[in-house]
């Protein structure tokens, strides 16, 4: 079987396969995703009214940024605050541990159906017991699906490695997935692969855009003190990373949009600062699915583009050229005692909206 013969098989896969990703678009030639991260803590109250909100608005799939369950303690949406006095059934660690994920599973990523949801670590994810190893086991489902596998071996043929990291094409946007839920990461591996997409991307003519998404935001961003230049490793290749999406931008002239979370709270424009002068990429922190939130950096102005205290979700509109707007939907108190309905009392759903917080 000769090799542009493969080649041309793997595309016709990857037509057929990427279909529920890219569905036909409405008639102003604009569609929507969302996106958003860290529902540790609440994620169980408010994923689900997450969900609701990003079904009604007909997003084509939802991207979760990372950190599922806390981990390193109960999940207060798992063991109530011991202030609520509320009859539980008492949980063990062990029980916890074991449980974790797969209630994430059941009572975060059940709530969207049939969208499809992609997945990228966060920090949490890493916690011990927890490790990689573990996280791709659980959740290979969702890493391995039919589009992503088709995307894979278009890449390259000979590669059956399944990852933590991976991108998908759509339309005219490529869709890059990061890993950088340890202090080990950017390594080596993951350069060389990102490195490879964003080539092909340069050079190809039906692609406009990236989008790029990763737990921890890269150096440089206005929240700084909570992103990879916590780590060494972090603040080297995730300088690497940012150059090569910069010269995507400024001198192959695409569009491209970075995504994070890990900071508990909403942010846009976070690489409008000193560190990155003259070298600006578009940029949006968005770590507010359900965890404790974070009091605003220093120097933040609270307002339309700096939120702490809220849950929801971005969502961007991309239209036919490649561009995409972003706007927060923020989920109301009453949004989520809608979607919890009789399945949490009021008081933990009051406590998740009034102090889960810093």
């Amino acid at each position: 079987m000769s090799h542009s013969f493969l080649m041309h098989k793997l595309a016709c896969l990857l037509g057929v396969f990427l279909i529920p990703l890219a569905a036909q678009p409405p008639g102003n030639g604009t569609w929507k995703f969302a996106v958003s991260g860290d529902s540790r803590n609440c994620g169980d109250i408010v994923m689900p009214g997450i969900a609701s909100g990003v079904l009604a608005s007909q997003s084509e799939f939802y991207w979760h940024l990372g950190d599922f369950r806390a981990i390193y303690n109960f999940d207060e949406d798992m063991v109530p605050p011991a202030k609520l006095a509320l009859p539980t059934k008492p949980l063990t660690i062990i029980e916890y541990e074991n449980g974790a994920w797969a209630d994430f599973i059941a009572r975060q990523l059940a709530p969207f159906g049939g969208l499809p949801v992609m997945l990228s670590p966060g920090n949490h994810e890493t916690i011990p017991p927890a490790t990689r190893e573990h996280y791709l086991m659980q959740f290979a489902d969702w890493l391995g699906t039919p589009a992503l596998r088709a995307q894979r071996l278009a890449d390259d043929p000979l590669d059956h490695k399944l990852r933590t990291y991976y991108h998908w094409i759509n339309r005219n946007i490529d869709f890059i997935a990061l890993d950088n839920a340890g202090t080990d990461q950017f390594d080596a591996a993951q350069l060389k692969w990102f490195h490879s997409v964003v080539d092909r991307a340069e050079k190809s003519a039906s692609i406009q855009t990236l989008v790029v998404g990763m737990h921890a935001a890269l150096p440089g961003s206005f929240g700084n003190a909570h992103s990879m230049s916590d780590w060494a490793q972090g603040e080297k290749s995730g300088r690497e990373v940012y150059e090569a999406l910069w010269h995507a931008q400024s001198v192959a002239h695409k569009n491209v949009y970075l995504l994070a979370s890990h900071s508990h709270f909403f942010m846009e424009d976070v690489y409008r600062t000193d560190t990155w002068n003259g070298k600006v990429l578009p940029g949006w922190i968005v770590g507010t699915a359900g965890a404790v939130r974070y009091r605003l950096p220093s120097g933040a102005v609270p307002g339309p583009k700096a939120m702490t205290d809220v849950y929801g979700y971005l969502l961007g509109t991309a239209a036919a050229d490649g561009s995409v707007a972003f706007s927060f939907q923020q989920v109301q108190a009453a949004d989520l005692l809608r979607t919890s309905q009789g399945k949490y009392p009021e008081s933990l759903v009051r406590w998740c909206v009034d102090e889960n917080r810093q």
